[in-house]
């Protein structure tokens, strides 16, 4: 058998293309083809969180995982699963989108920040 090695390795840094303008700490998903924009709800297709602003069509690193504060959308309890909201935010787990979570909250956060471990 041949040997393989994988494309990237789970939580490493991530280079692609944005189909929109990023900002630095939003939740990005697959938005096509080798590019990812921000999140506007919960889906299953969520990548990572961008590392720096970017403009459509430029490259951005994407942080595939680890622990990172992102703007909460609603109020978020300690412990909550959450998943990805609009403008690249999270929110509580809704109903229907338990198999889109993103990650779990490590602390309680009204509307704004909040510290999230991404899966």
């Amino acid at each position: 058998m041949a040997d393989y090695t994988p494309i990237r390795k789970p939580g490493a840094d991530l280079p692609i293309l944005t189909s929109a303008a990023v900002t630095g700490g939003q939740l990005v998903a697959v938005s096509g083809n080798q590019t990812v924009a921000p999140t506007s709800a919960a889906t299953g297709a969520w990548l990572g969180v961008a590392a720096f602003d970017a403009a459509s069509g430029a490259k951005v690193t994407v942080h595939a995982g680890g622990v990172h504060e992102l703007a909460a959308s609603g109020a978020i309890a300690a412990g909550a699963n959450v998943v990805g909201a609009a403008n690249g935010a999270v929110a509580t787990v809704g109903a229907g989108t338990i198999d889109t979570v993103v990650g779990v909250a490590l602390g309680a956060a009204a509307n704004g920040k909040v510290v999230v471990k991404l899966r």
